[in-house]
């Protein structure tokens, strides 16, 4: 029994196929002829996007969809080329090779080698909890920046001019110095393409119910019009020509089985994509899970992060060795595979042998695909990712967040989806370490007739001169132990007659060392001025450390296991009172 169950820990997908059958085998079947076509345009644009040749996208969104359906939690989530790690390996790619060299395509595979290494290494660890370092206003962030980066990025292709950068700074002067050497057909097709598309996604659907297609079918063939966008664009370059009137295009493209390619064996090169591969790394894997329990919540199935984290190594790890890139689960194909009915992972080997037969079949007519079509099928794609409404949100609700946020998009904008992400995380830790070092804490009281106890300001409730009692809102740690020693010292001195002091933990998870050493140094201040200390509500976890130490036999007081035990024991009359003042009124 703990043999199947340790197998299925790693293979999830033995949980579910005792149960597929033929229902399953045809939406599966249906769902990969459909995702077969669709992946095709937006894989070949995430290629060039990160500078490498168009055929490096088809072979990152074959092989590596087995590693994830082996090992990955989800039925649906879509694994392959996405818009922002494709901006960030351009970016790595950039500083250790020339674009367009074999080098440039070497070091890509040796980037998606240490990014699948990673994760293994973090799933095998466990490590899925690291997905909680990244909040959601910093996530909203760099997504949003990253949107902008993109787009940006691929105005060049539309103008057809050639220029480069990874973010706004670099970008927007090459722009304004070569905007005048458009090319005009060029710019006709990008343009022209990135309106169709946009009122295909607006109005196609619509349409299509309106011809009596069922509302299925019809989302999910309003997902073809960048397949119908790669072959307008295409007849158009064969028929009039335009490859000699400057029209840039995909050219000779490679497709059926993807190569065998072995990444470079050279360890200096490694050490420096070590940093850079764990940020693509952690991206993906974050923006993977979450699309993946979107998904996973309206079909009642469980994403576990662990199990995402093999399935996106092995993902990463076949790609390294079949000419591909870095990959990691990619929102808008995971919406076709949703959309096309696709039901388990299996579909994903129906997939691969898909791209397989088009791409050998359409590599001759995808020759004529202007570069053009594909830069306006990733600016639509990346205008689905901004998410504005978290800076409104987090004003209203958190001005940390928002700043948060705030910063996340203007460092990423500026210098970056790098620079942007690992400031957003630093401030997020910042913010944490800041709102927890002064924590929320509350003089309380004991609510008439009853045995709650709440905020004095806040509400009306009896306390005793004799006694006071502190609720701490936060555990205790290094960075809040002094504070609370502090708040406490002043207290008394606002408060000359207590007698006994009440330190209320309910809210208290843990107790590290930095705080245990303070609670001891204001036990023996509270003994210098004839104050016993006392604990209440303290949790089981945090009481059995405390047992460890010599924290317990020092106590001036006792610990209760509630408040109202605590009053009732150091002052009586306090309950008497309170009880007395609830009956009063219903007396008259």
């Amino acid at each position: 029994m703990r043999t199947a169950t340790g197998i299925k820990r790693f293979f999830p997908i033995l949980h579910w196929i005792s149960s597929y059958d033929r229902k399953l085998l045809a939406q599966d079947l249906f769902g990969a002829a459909i995702v077969s076509f669709l992946f095709i345009p937006q894989s070949l644009g995430y290629a060039l996007q990160a500078g490498l040749p168009a055929s490096a996208g088809l072979y990152a969104a074959m092989l590596p969809l087995l590693g994830y359906a082996l090992f990955g939690t989800s039925r649906t989530l879509a694994v392959g080329p996405f818009a922002i790690t494709s901006l960030m390996t351009a970016s790595v790619l950039s500083r250790f090779a020339t674009q367009g060299g074999a080098e440039y395509s070497q070091v890509a595979l040796a980037l998606a080698l240490t990014s699948g290494v990673i994760l293994l290494v973090m799933g095998l660890l466990k490590m899925g909890y690291l997905a909680n370092f990244l909040s959601y206003p910093v996530s909203s962030g760099y997504i949003t920046a990253s949107a902008v980066i993109i787009a940006a990025s691929q105005v060049k292709t539309i103008l057809g001019i050639d220029a480069h950068g990874n973010d706004l700074i670099e970008i927007i002067p090459q722009l304004y110095q070569k905007y005048a050497l458009a090319n005009l057909p060029t710019v006709l097709i990008g343009t022209g393409t990135v309106i169709f598309l946009v009122l295909a996604r607006l109005h196609f659907g619509s349409l299509l119910e309106w011809a009596g297609f069922s509302k299925s079918l019809s989302k999910t063939l309003s997902r073809i019009a960048p397949l119908l966008a790669a072959i307008i664009g295409g007849g158009l370059v064969f028929w009039l020509h335009l490859e000699a009137k400057g029209v840039a295009i995909v050219g000779d493209l490679k497709g059926g089985v993807p190569p065998f390619t072995l990444p470079p064996l050279v360890f200096r090169l490694y050490g420096g994509l070590l940093i850079p591969a764990a940020l693509i790394s952690l991206i993906g894997f974050v923006g993977s899970v979450s699309t993946a329990q979107s998904y996973a919540a309206k079909r009642r199935d469980l994403i576990l992060p662990d199990n995402e984290l093999l399935g996106l190594g092995s993902a990463n790890v076949i790609a390294a060795f079949s000419g591909g890139f870095p990959v990691t689960g990619a929102v808008s194909r995971t919406v076709v595979n949703n959309d096309a009915g696709v039901q388990t992972p299996i579909a994903s080997i129906f997939t691969i042998a898909g791209l397989m037969l088009v791409t050998s079949v359409l590599a001759p007519l995808l020759h004529y695909l202007p570069n053009a079509v594909l830069a306006a099928t990733i600016i639509v794609a990346a205008m689905s990712l901004p998410d504005l409404q978290v800076l409104k949100q987090t004003w209203a609700y958190s001005k940390s967040d928002f700043s948060a946020a705030a910063s996340t998009i203007v460092l990423t904008l500026l210098f970056g989806v790098e620079v942007g992400v690992l400031c957003g995380v630093v401030l997020s830790i910042l913010m944490v370490l800041y709102r927890t070092s002064k924590p929320h804490r509350a003089v309380v009281g004991l609510v008439p007739g009853t045995e709650h106890f709440r905020n004095i300001t806040r509400h009306e409730v009896l306390t005793s001169p004799q006694m006071l009692s502190l609720r701490i809102d936060e555990s205790l740690y290094f960075a809040n132990a002094k504070f609370m020693e502090e708040r406490v010292s002043e207290l008394l001195l606002q408060y000359p007659e207590v007698r006994h002091f009440v330190l209320i933990c309910s809210a208290v998870n843990s107790i590290d060392a930095s705080a245990l050493e303070s609670l001891e140094a204001l036990n023996q201040r509270l003994k210098d001025m004839d104050v016993t200390f006392n604990l209440s509500e303290v949790k089981g976890p945090v009481m059995d450390r405390l047992r460890r130490s010599n924290f317990l036999t020092r106590l001036t007081g006792k610990v209760y296991l509630s408040q109202f035990l605590a009053v009732a024991a150091l002052d009586p009359s306090t309950i008497k009172r309170a009880w007395i003042k609830e009956k009063v009124p219903s007396a008259e």
